[in-house]
């Protein structure tokens, strides 16, 4: 059973496991990453390209954990939360409300 019952519940924790600068940064280059490289999956439409998505965008948030952070990404335990999380994280480095 998660510890967290809800995404609102999880969010703080996901917050709290990326505090460090670079990788928040890391995170948002692989977030547009991901979008270019699903943009070109539609335009080229070859779904290849979504499976570079998927490496764009998981590599750079793990290099962020992995060597800025030091810890696991949530992804291992909480794949639809840190998923949805990465996105609402990057709607918030957009809007301001987290710094970049």
């Amino acid at each position: 059973m998660s510890r967290f019952s809800s995404f609102r519940e999880f969010y703080p924790f996901y917050l709290s496991e990326h505090s460090h600068r670079t990788s928040r940064r890391l995170h948002f280059i692989g977030s547009c990453g991901v979008l270019a490289l699903a943009a070109l999956a539609i335009v080229r439409g070859n779904a290849w390209w979504l499976l570079a998505a998927l490496l764009c965008g998981y590599g750079f948030a793990w290099v962020g954990h992995f060597f800025f952070e030091k810890n696991r990404p949530a992804t291992f335990k909480h794949p639809f939360y840190s998923f949805v999380g990465d996105w609402v994280m990057f709607k918030d480095i957009l809007s301001g409300k987290i710094r970049f």
